[in-house]
């Protein structure tokens, strides 16, 4: 990993240098203090008095100089709002774009501000996570509460941005006014929702929001999807890569798979026994499908590395042969055909492919709306596969090909791949190589390329646990900052034990959750069919209007997670109660006094189900922030980690209910729910263990 310092040193401003924070002589005294600990020369109340008073300092002397430099941009609008009055009364066209050009040049200096902001918030982190290392304190809480809310705090300067936000109002205001607005009389503030911006205004309203620790719905929703950005790299999307319909595309591929998904769950059992094997064998249909992502994942996410629209071909003609498959096994009268079929709807996933192209094709700008909007395609599938199952109660024959409950889902997914293909043939664009756009944006020029390096690492919201990872692995041990980083440590990671290897202790637990909670979800999910025709004599309309339900909650509990309870309560407690929470409606499922009721079922479900959405929202939210920047690229990444994890989850458990039907159906439930209680509690452990000693 590239030593801070170093990285400290090459992004400085020169003129500003002596304002920057000294995270090498910061980093020395670390040092000293744990050398003076060991030999009982110093306490540790002098240790953090005297760190607190030396940050104390070195963060009075950012905002002072920070202050002052606002002062300064003030300045400069002022005089600028003098000439623009006068143009006002002696219009001039060479001079309205001398002075158009003036206020977008404080913009550019207000960018180079931001990101002296953002270099001094990255240190700072940086070493209040050092120094808790290295005396296993929680130092970094008590300074930045203490610190952060205090009326005196310099600290809060930094949080709050006000100065920033004025500059950027008055340059925004002043251009506007210098358009040409073809005799309009309405103002900026008659027109909040502008469409019409300049582009410096919208780098530094970027910048901005990604240097605010601020928390929203679609931030939350975005990091659900786990696309992974990398750190302190300038952007590489430009308009030759993105392409809307493209985009389309991809998600209604994700919202088609989901749906293909789910639209067997109700059916699976009947489907099974029609064949003649038990009810329970539905769990090897529905988990055939995990078995097979599994694989596909890496090859998909390998493919994505030369193309986008060859995997997306590939998987839909794969989709539409399975879900073909899967509909004859009823008049072949094969269960391996069915499992067939099921195995090649899997083989089909592209789920790695649509997670590339928002990370890879999607501007910066709307990738947070673009990963909203993959996560919300997924719960929209989700939701509808059981509801269209729900609705395709009926039976007859057209030739010798037979049209019931069980075989239409298949028909019906078959067609829509089919209709996919032919849109996907139609409207895909192909994205230009990266090399080929390098080659192209050699001609810009070089105003352009000081405003992306400028914008370059405004990616970080202030103190977040979000960390260089791999400061961690390395220890305790300073590089100097005349070292040259090693070309190795910024390579992606090139197999799964390579990327196994990149991952912290708090990585593989919530990496654990993950696995927890999709196994638990599946459980619930899987075996719905069969646990209720035993117990409450269920049809598949009932069952698919209770899967359907489920899944319409969603994206309110994402709305409600992301827009009120993140703001109000820390990650790590929202994943630690939402554990427990997931435990409690586990233990609530199990069938221990008779009658089992439906109040019961459907109460501990709802319960079950809705905490462990919750929980994967901030486990994925979470886990976004802390995995090492070199997951965030190549075939290896943490979107396939993390794919991979869930559904390995998710044949474990299908094939738990397989399993678990040879002891009949009468046990069926407490046996599956048994493995999701000791995995959820042992999850909650780790849980507990890894963060107490993180802090």
């Amino acid at each position: 990993m590239v030593a801070f310092g170093k990285k400290l040193k090459e992004r400085q401003v020169q003129e500003w240098k002596g304002y920057y924070i000294n995270y090498k002589l910061m980093k020395k005294k670390v040092r000293h203090y744990s050398q003076q600990i060991k030999v009982g020369a110093i306490d540790r109340r002098h240790v953090l008095k005297d760190f607190s008073r030396m940050l104390d300092n070195q963060i009075e002397t950012i905002v002072l100089f920070l202050l002052e430099q606002q002062g300064l941009l003030a300045s400069r609008i002022a005089k600028l709002g003098e000439q623009h009055d006068a143009l006002l009364q002696q219009p001039d066209i060479s001079k309205i774009f001398e002075l158009r050009e003036a206020y977008r040049q404080v913009g550019r200096d207000l960018l180079k501000l931001l990101f002296f902001v953002e270099v001094n918030a990255i240190g700072l982190r940086k070493i209040l996570k050092k120094f808790d290392k290295r005396f296993g304190y929680r130092f970094t809480d008590y300074y930045v509460k203490t610190r952060a809310n205090h009326p005196y705090s310099q600290l809060q300067q930094v949080f709050k941005h006000v100065g920033i936000g004025a500059v950027v109002g008055a340059v925004s205001r002043n251009l506007h006014e210098l358009q040409d607005r073809q005799g309009s009389y309405l103002s900026i503030y008659d027109q909040p929702a502008l469409p019409l911006q300049d582009p410096v205004i919208d780098s530094v309203k970027a910048a901005v929001d990604r240097l605010t620790n601020s928390t929203n719905f679609l931030n939350f929703l975005g990091q659900h999807a786990l696309i992974l950005q990398e750190d302190m790299l300038p952007e590489q999307v430009d308009d030759q890569r993105y392409h809307f319909m493209s985009l389309v595309l991809n998600l209604v591929n994700t919202f088609l798979y989901m749906v293909n998904t789910y639209i067997i769950v109700p059916t699976a059992d009947d489907y099974s026994m029609s064949l003649g094997a038990a009810a329970t064998v539905c769990g090897v249909v529905i988990g055939a499908m995990a078995v097979a992502q599994v694989f596909s994942s890496v090859y998909f996410s390998a493919w994505s590395n030369r193309s986008y629209f060859k995997p997306l071909v590939f998987s839909s003609i794969v989709l539409f042969v399975g879900n073909t498959l899967y509909a004859l096994a009823y008049d072949l009268n094969s269960i391996w055909v069915l499992l067939i079929g099921r195995l090649f709807c899997g083989l089909g996933s592209a789920r790695a492919v649509n997670r590339r192209y928002i990370s890879d094709c999607v501007p910066l700008k709307i990738r947070m709306q673009a990963s909203a909007a993959f996560v919300s395609a997924s719960a929209l599938g989700m939701a509808c596969g059981p509801a269209l199952a729900g609705l395709l109660q009926t039976h007859f024959k057209i030739y010798k090909l037979t049209f019931n409950q069980d075989t239409l889902p298949g028909w019906v997914m078959a067609i829509a791949w089919l209709l996919y293909l032919i849109w996907l043939w139609i409207s895909f664009r192909e994205p230009a190589r990266e090399d080929e756009v390098s080659s192209v944006q050699e001609g810009s020029n070089s105003r352009t390329a000081v405003n992306d390096a400028l914008e370059k690492g405004l990616n970080q919201p202030l103190l977040i646990s979000a960390e260089d990872k791999r400061e961690d692995e390395d220890g305790d041990q300073d590089i100097d900052e005349s070292e040259e980083a090693p070309e190795e440590s910024r390579r992606p990671a090139t197999s799964i034990r390579s990327a196994y290897r990149l991952l912290t202790p708090s990585v593989k637990v919530q990496l654990l959750i993950y696995f927890m909670l999709k196994y638990a979800m599946e459980i619930l999910l899987s075996e719905s069919s069969v646990v209720t025709t035993y117990y409450f004599s269920w049809n598949t309309s009932k069952v698919a209007i209770f899967l359907a339900c489920l899944g319409l909650t969603v994206l309110p509990v994402n709305i409600l997670v992301g827009s009120y309870i993140s703001n109000m309560f820390e990650d790590r407690l929202i994943l630690l109660v939402s554990e427990i929470v997931v435990c409690i409606g586990i233990v609530m499922s199990f069938h221990m006094f008779n009658p089992y009721s439906v109040i019961q079922y459907v109460s501990s479900g709802l319960i079950m189900f809705v905490s462990a959405e919750v929980l994967e929202g901030v486990n994925l939210s979470l886990l976004s922030r802390v995995m090492s920047s070199r997951l965030s690229r190549g075939t290896y990444n943490g979107g396939l980690l993390s794919t991979e994890a869930g559904t390995l989850a998710r044949v474990v458990a299908d094939a738990t209910i397989t399993l678990a039907g040879y002891l009949g159906e009468s046990r069926l439930l407490n046996i599956t729910l048994l493995p999701s209680l000791v995995i959820c509690v042992s999850s909650i452990i780790a849980t507990c263990y890894t963060y107490n000693s993180l802090y």
